[in-house]
């Protein structure tokens, strides 16, 4: 048999010895303790931000989209919205052939369960749904005073993608149907919380006013040190028209009976002016019948002239003695210089002599 090597130690499970430490090596242990030190009092004196430890729940997806034949404000308008809804999708502009309830297949596909669309008509009237896709209710406003962010050029700024406050005049709670808009209103604006494109910061207000049976929409921001209010952009105004069951369409549940289509203001705006010229036109009218008809001469009345006084009468006096002529003073002048004159000249040439 093969003698086999004999290992050192003798296999004993005694304990392994320590690598000896230079003085080399003790320098940067040193220095990481330093620094691992300093790295705590940074954490320290740090203030920890906002993180999300949430899920996202709330899967509210809006789609922002329009037909065609929008101008341009409202295509900045669109994009503003687009920008301050972190939640919001996109879709290409809609032919104005198509009918309405096309849209919830519209929505079906991108995966959402909002919508917001804005329809043009005769290029200069704007309305606007809001809708919940594919049950229901929506509604239909006229928009009207759109500013955009671009055209205001406020000094309110927030962060992009944070969460906004929604604050509701007090006349929502009133009615029902205002109750109604509240409510979709709240579904539609408000940023789901731990959205994934959000950003858990809330430094912006939504504010929704009814005035003059209108909703007046502003966007302001919330400035840290006083809590005051700087407006931001963009504003308009919402005209109700109505509110259907269904979405985009079916029976109607409410009907704004302030509404005037722009139609018929238009068409009041040009009655007025025609009133105005006809009135011209027949005041034109009634002069020159006036200037053609015959005077008609009073007769003399005898007691017009009691308390005229006569004026006293001048005597006429004759003049038989011819006027002296009037003395012409410029060329009495005139003579008297030349004379001056000739004599100092007849002088000098005396004593030149």
């Amino acid at each position: 048999m093969a003698a086999t090597k004999r290992k050192r130690r003798g296999g004993l499970g005694g304990p392994a010895k320590r690598p000896r430490k230079s003085k080399k090596d003790a320098r940067p242990a040193a220095k990481q303790r330093d620094q691992a030190e300093a790295a705590e009092e940074e954490d320290r004196n740090r203030i920890p931000g906002p993180v999300s430890k949430g899920k996202w729940k709330n899967k509210e997806r809006i789609l922002i989209f329009s037909s065609r034949g929008i101008n341009f404000r409202t295509r900045h308008l669109m994009q503003d919205l687009r920008m301050l809804m972190p939640h919001s999708k996109a879709d290409t502009k809609m032919d104005r052939k198509d009918k309405l309830f096309v849209i919830n297949e519209v929505c079906e596909m991108k995966n959402c369960n909002k919508c917001i669309y804005f329809e043009a008509k005769k290029k200069q009237d704007l309305y606007m749904w809001l809708s919940n896709s594919p049950h229901g209710p929506s509604a239909k406003f006229l928009v009207q005073n759109i500013h955009t962010l671009a055209e205001l050029k406020m000094t309110g700024n927030c962060l992009k993608g944070s969460r906004p406050l929604l604050s509701f005049d007090p006349a929502f709670d009133e009615l029902p149907h205002y109750a109604l808009l509240k409510e979709l209103l709240i579904q539609i604006f408000s940023t789901p919380r731990y959205h994934p494109r959000s950003q858990p910061f809330v430094d912006h207000v939504f504010t929704f006013t009814v005035l003059d049976n209108r909703i007046w929409f502003r966007n302001f921001q919330i400035i840290e040190e006083d809590a005051a209010l700087v407006e931001i952009g963009p504003r308009f105004v919402l005209n109700l028209i109505k509110i259907f069951q269904g979405s985009f369409g079916g029976p109607t549940l409410y009907e704004n009976p302030h509404y005037q289509s722009p139609n018929m203001h238009r068409r009041v705006i040009r009655s007025i002016t025609a009133a105005k010229y006809k009135e011209k036109q027949q005041v034109k009218e009634a002069q020159k019948l006036r200037k053609k008809e015959p005077k008609t001469v009073l007769p003399h009345d005898p007691t017009a002239d009691v308390f005229v006084i006569p004026a006293e009468e001048k005597p006429i006096e004759i003049q038989w003695v011819k006027p002296e002529p009037k003395v012409d003073l410029k060329a009495r002048k005139k003579r008297v210089y030349k004379r001056q004159r000739k004599m100092k000249q007849k002088v000098n040439s005396g004593n030149t002599k």
